[in-house]
């Protein structure tokens, strides 16, 4: 065998020849072919940079650098425009004559929808699967109808929250989120403390805490303080039960699901938010307040258009931030 040449044993212990690769100034590299761990050899030459050496980096890490900051950038900027957006159309939908608990909760979770559009833009066909054994379809459509439920019973306390707190009153004891995040996650996800998330467990807490006991905290009118402390309760209550959800979510990432790809995030948000949808249509119809819709519609402060409106953007906001927030 040529001196020059290199051979290479493959599992039928043959030889194969592979020639030396040509860099830009026309000379051969003295590297033999790189063994894979099935013994054979890769046949892709050195990428080439312009002093005509060669990079083992592929050109598109800092573009995907720069798509990461990009993609949590716009997360952040949907999470808050979505969140203030759903709650002043909430509070504005009490302010003008709106009325119905189950239908300020049924909007937080009919527009699921929408979710149809990304999933199936940018759908799971080049996401790998790496899960060798799916979990069964009844353990998986328990967890959803689970985590449905528990949204639906969560979405109510909001509801009766921000019936009888002012916007800005309900935003601060909403932000006490994170404290239950922290310790949920610690609880279930096996999440550590940091000194941060201390900080801003003590700050929210206490400022969440001067609301509750200020009894001239800023209010709708005609709200009287028993009132006041159920809304303040019931919007405690709920942030609680959302970090809960969350936490619950993330494990059933890990324990059940086994992978959480974009797809998976997205089939997650759009079946719990339609096991949601249905239980809070159920409430409507058993709670009767069906009835007072027609009316409800007619007698809105500002018209029937900004009636309907005021609902569906108020869905569509809610439905953008919920899903930045999983």
């Amino acid at each position: 065998m040529p001196d020059n040449e290199y051979a290479i044993l493959v599992k039928d212990e043959t030889s194969t020849y592979q020639p030396p690769v040509l860099v830009k100034d026309g000379t051969a590299t003295d590297q033999p072919p790189t063994l894979l761990k099935d013994g054979l050899s890769t046949d892709q030459p050195p990428t080439l940079v312009k002093d005509g050496t060669s990079t083992d980096l592929p050109p598109l890490i800092k573009l995907r650098h720069w798509q990461s900051w990009l993609m949590m950038a716009l997360n952040i900027f949907f999470l808050l425009a979505g969140q203030a957006a759903a709650i002043l159309l909430g509070r504005s939908y009490y302010e003008h004559d709106g009325n119905s608990k189950w239908m300020a909760t049924l909007v937080q979770t009919a527009a699921f929808p929408i979710l149809l559009i990304p999933y199936f833009l940018f759908a799971s066909s080049h996401e790998p699967s790496s899960v060798s054994h799916p979990p069964a379809l009844k353990t998986v459509s328990l967890v959803y109808f689970v985590l449905g439920v528990l949204l639906a019973g969560d979405n109510m306390l909001y509801s009766v929250g921000l019936l009888y707190l002012s916007a800005s009153t309900y935003s601060l004891i909403c932000a006490t989120q994170l404290a239950f995040n922290a310790i949920f996650s610690f609880i279930i996800n096996h999440q550590k403390f940091t000194a941060l998330i201390l900080n801003s467990v003590v700050v929210l807490s206490l400022s969440a805490s001067l609301l509750g006991v200020n009894d001239d905290s800023d209010g709708p009118s005609g709200v009287s303080n028993s009132k006041y402390i159920l809304g303040f309760l019931c919007t405690l209550g709920a942030s609680a039960l959302y970090s809960l959800l969350l936490s619950l979510m993330q494990l059933s990432f890990h324990k059940v699901l086994k992978k959480e790809t974009y797809s998976v995030v997205l089939e997650m948000q759009i079946y719990t938010s339609a096991v949601a949808t249905c239980v809070s249509v159920v409430g409507l119809f058993a709670s009767g307040e069906w009835r007072t819709l027609h009316g409800e519609m007619n007698g809105y402060g500002t018209g029937k258009v900004s009636y309907v409106m005021t609902l569906v953007w108020t869905a569509m906001a809610w439905q953008v931030c919920s899903v930045e927030l999983s």
